[in-house]
């Protein structure tokens, strides 16, 4: 059964850390787009970090150079690295994958359910 299951979230204070995971079940992450999106209650759905199977990063202007996208294939584990998190990025976080990656967010064909962050000020 095809799956992706995120873990890793929770409550943290502005400034602190978390490192999410997303766990795929069915096939590899390594040969895919991965990504994470991020909605916040009332919000649209909002891409934030994507990887190309050559692992090349793209951020959203959000989260640049607070997060970091991973991948570790032996594991077939995504990571979702989050620094000086802030009230703003209190959201439910999922992980999503793509055939390619084509410098758009539109490159996810399949989600996770999601974990929740919440950052407190």
């Amino acid at each position: 059964q095809e799956q992706l299951v995120e873990s890793g979230g929770g409550s943290v204070q502005t400034g602190g850390s978390l490192r999410l995971s997303c766990a795929a079940s069915a096939w590899s992450i390594s040969n895919r787009c991965m990504g994470w999106f991020r909605q916040a209650p009332g919000k649209e759905r909002e891409g934030i970090a994507r990887s190309t199977m050559y692992d090349y990063p793209t951020y959203a202007d959000s989260v640049k150079g607070r997060f970091t996208i991973s991948r570790d294939r032996v594991n077939n584990i995504l990571y979702l690295q989050m620094n000086a998190l802030k009230p703003d990025d209190t959201a439910m976080y999922v992980c999503a994958a793509g055939p390619a990656c084509d410098n758009t967010w539109g490159f996810a064909t399949f989600f996770g359910q999601g974990t929740q962050v919440t950052v407190s000020s």
